[in-house]
């Protein structure tokens, strides 16, 4: 069934990922064990957590109908069309740390800052795997 307004344009259904910080919390955690041993790579290892944890806080992943949109607030980042999508795959099916995705001009690896049971069910939905050469 689709939506219509009242202009007769069809409505844009869209699924806003909520954030997980998981992944930025584990890093800080390892950090801290690494800070007793070594303490500059320990300080630089929680340094990227801490820089996780407020892209979790700031960023916003949202699949529309047509595109995965990007946003910082409420500013559109980038728009990334499902019509350019080549693959994308979610590293490490246990513990998911790491997104990817390939378009037709790039490839892109994000770190899963959302919750990850959604973002593989609404990728699977916008862009279903068809096989290992898709």
């Amino acid at each position: 069934m689709t939506s219509v307004n009242p202009n007769n344009t069809r409505l844009e259904k869209s699924v806003e990922l909520t954030p997980s910080y998981k992944l930025p919390l584990g890093i800080i955690i390892l950090a801290l064990a690494i800070i007793a041993f070594q303490t500059w790579l320990g300080a630089i290892i929680a340094l990227l957590g801490f820089f996780l944890a407020f892209q979790a806080a700031t960023i916003k992943l949202k699949f529309t109908d047509v595109a995965l949109d990007v946003y910082r607030g409420e500013k559109l980042l980038k728009n990334f069309p499902y019509c350019d999508w080549l693959n994308w795959e979610i590293f490490s099916e246990t513990v998911p740390i790491l997104f990817y995705f390939r378009e037709v001009k790039s490839i892109h690896f994000l770190p899963i800052l959302f919750d990850p049971k959604t973002l593989k069910s609404c990728l699977e939905e916008k862009f279903p795997k068809k096989g290992a050469d898709r």
